[in-house]
């Protein structure tokens, strides 16, 4: 596998990264815990919550490198952010649908030694609860013999919630978890050894978001129970 993009691909990205999150970690007070967690080289999969469409750019705050990311096609039909997303990794995925195309150009990525972020809940959701997670992750890891790192990402669901597009602000914590090997394999991928890689990194990156929520100020699991305990009584 090749360990990284060619010299023009690598400045044109670490400039506009510069510039891009630069501010925004002035504005939303970005801290993140854990980023020697994830590998300096070859490829690996970022497996991060999904609150918002702020996590595209949070998580890029986790490695100096590029990580590649699926983005929804919606987000490709300006000429102008397509180029953009393009030349900074990103590939659309159709969301809804067994997109074959988007998993293979991601398997393509990772083949290059590249990481490559894929949400593992698929879409957004809301609150803290890491409920349950798509396959295709642990699937292609597994597949290709590489980690799977869990990014819990707090407080991006406060700055730009699902039906929103104004951000407001809010301080955001990114918690890198350590990275999930996979399981040493002769032949075909088992689905079970699948299922149990993908139940492992749920309980994971729950215990991260549980963790990114407590230093962001945000209500956990424990606190929504005990919210919904007395609107009960």
């Amino acid at each position: 596998m090749k360990s990284q993009p060619p010299l023009g691909q690598r400045i044109f990205y670490r400039v506009v990264r510069a510039v891009v999150l630069t501010p925004i970690k002035v504005a939303f007070r970005v801290r993140v815990r854990g980023r020697n967690k994830a590998p300096r080289r070859g490829a690996y999969i970022v497996a991060p919550s999904h609150r918002s469409l702020m996590d595209i750019f949070f998580t890029g705050f986790i490695t100096r490198r590029r990580i590649r990311f699926m983005g929804k096609e919606e987000l490709f039909k300006n000429r102008v952010l397509a180029w953009v997303f393009t030349r900074l990794g990103g590939f659309p995925v159709e969301r809804g649908a067994a997109d074959r195309t988007a998993l293979r150009a991601a398997q393509t990525a990772l083949e290059g030694g590249e990481p490559v972020a894929i949400y593992p809940e698929g879409t957004r959701h809301e609150g803290p609860v890491i409920e349950t997670l798509f396959d295709g992750p642990c699937f292609l890891a597994a597949r290709l013999g590489i980690p799977v790192v869990p990014v819990a990402v707090a407080g991006s669901e406060q700055i730009l919630p699902s039906g929103k597009t104004i951000p407001r602000p809010h301080r955001v914590v990114i918690v890198v978890g350590d990275p999930i090997e996979p399981p040493k394999r002769e032949g075909r991928v088992r689905r079970n050894e699948v299922a149990q890689m993908t139940e492992q990194l749920r309980v994971e990156l729950q215990k991260r978001f549980d963790e990114a929520l407590a230093l962001a100020g945000l209500p956990g699991r424990s606190d929504r129970s005990a919210s919904e305990v007395g609107e009960h009584e």
